[in-house]
């Protein structure tokens, strides 16, 4: 990326006041007590159902051998609702204003995650992405049209951001309906390319002019949803190890699953929230590479789920893979989740060889877990355990220092 001026502190009116309808204009990147509202809150967990669709389909997937077509079928639709996740939250950062018609236009893009998770079950058993498409379409024609009304508020190099970003969702939304009309075959290929342009969106419009980005309201919006994403996984593996011993009187088999996937999703939890990243996002160029690399980081995390799950139907006989496959399902995602946690945050606070390993050696150890043959879930959930246990010891001896001072508004510097 270029470099580019970060946008002096701008008075934004508070939400909630002079009437319903309001100018939209950038909120103050230094501005106090910014949190999360009760829209972005709601719109997190109406996203989360489309994930469990997600997660339903690649269970089935890998349950019956076919768990390459899954992992991708599983990728292309994550990524359609990370990214429109993702775009929501940067721009409600720096623009919401919380009147009338800010609340309806979330509203639509809400109906549209609603509308894409209706069409995941056929996009994974049929590769029919008709309806994915469609509740993709709403919730970037309403997204484009939020920059459209910034682009009206604002002059200048802001509106010309506002307005490559509008131009950018609306070309790309046009450039996906290759998936409903390309060979099966070509496809993948195309979501590529497509997913890389949807990626240069923010770099592109960014140029010349930041948007007002919250650096701690980004991360709490990051935290927040990935907190709700583990409680997901939590629900889903409870309800596999629920039916399990109903159906089948499998309590001592599914008992160590059980374990090592509680000990394994509260480790994820504790290893994520063990140091305060908003003191890292600084720039554009950290902040995307941060908020880009959170797609393996919601993805993992409910696949861990999703994994759980079949084990669990292994476990009592319902699945037509083998016990390695299985272990493989809950061990490679956690594994990755640790990997990709340490490299985006974690070895920013971390001082010494020793501290900085501990998260990669976690992830070794995990993968190593997983020919265990029936004990490898609770293996893996103790090595996640004693790694936490581990960097608290090491942070108690060695105290965690911030690898950057908290974000300013001077800074501006973006690479």
């Amino acid at each position: 990326m270029t470099s580019s001026t970060t946008p002096p502190p701008v008075p934004s009116d508070a939400p909630g006041g002079r009437g319903p309808l309001r100018r939209l204009r950038a909120r103050g990147r230094d501005e106090a007590h910014r949190t999360a509202s009760p829209l972005e809150l709601f719109f997190d967990l109406c996203f989360v159902v489309a994930v469990a669709q997600a997660g339903i389909e690649l269970v089935h997937s890998v349950a019956e051998g076919h768990a390459g077509q899954g992992i991708l079928d599983y990728a292309m639709v994550f990524f359609a609702l990370w990214w429109a996740w993702m775009n929501f939250t940067w721009f409600a950062s720096a623009y919401d204003n919380d009147d009338v018609l800010y609340r309806v236009v979330t509203l639509v893009q809400i109906a549209g995650v609603l509308v894409l998770a209706a069409g995941v079950s056929r996009a994974f058993e049929e590769h029919d992405y008709l309806v994915v498409w469609l509740g993709y379409a709403i919730m970037r024609v309403a997204m484009a049209a939020q920059w459209l009304r910034a682009a009206r508020a604002a002059e200048g190099p802001e509106r010309t951001t506002a307005l490559r970003y509008a131009g950018g969702v609306l070309t790309c939304q046009v450039g996906w309906l290759g998936l409903l009309f390309l060979p099966e075959g070509a496809r993948p290929w195309w979501f590529l390319v497509m997913a890389l342009l949807e990626m240069c969106v923010p770099p592109f419009a960014e140029r010349g002019h930041s948007t007002s980005w919250h650096p701690r309201h980004i991360a709490e919006r990051y935290g927040l949803f990935t907190i709700i994403v583990l409680g997901e996984t939590i629900a889903a593996a409870t309800v596999a190890v629920k039916s399990g011993i109903d159906e089948n009187d499998a309590l001592g088999e599914l008992l160590p699953l059980a374990a090592g996937g509680l000990l394994i999703i509260f480790a994820a939890w504790w290893i994520y929230f063990a140091v305060p990243v908003h003191g890292h996002l600084r720039s554009n160029r950290q902040a995307f590479l941060w908020g880009y690399g959170h797609y393996l980081v919601f993805a993992s995390v409910a696949a861990i789920g999703a994994g759980l799950e079949v084990a669990v139907e292994e476990t009592v006989g319902k699945a037509h893979i083998s016990t390695l496959a299985a272990s493989a399902a809950v061990t490679l995602p956690t594994a990755l989740y640790l990997l990709t946690v340490w490299a985006l945050h974690s070895r920013h606070y971390k001082r010494g060889i020793t501290q900085q390993l501990v998260l990669p050696t976690t992830a070794l150890l995990v993968i190593c877990c997983t020919f265990l043959g029936h004990w490898a879930v609770l293996a893996a959930g103790v090595v996640c355990a004693l790694s936490v246990a581990a960097g608290e010891t090491l942070a108690a001896t060695r105290p965690v220092v911030a690898a950057d001072p908290p974000a300013t508004s001077t800074d501006t510097s973006t690479g």
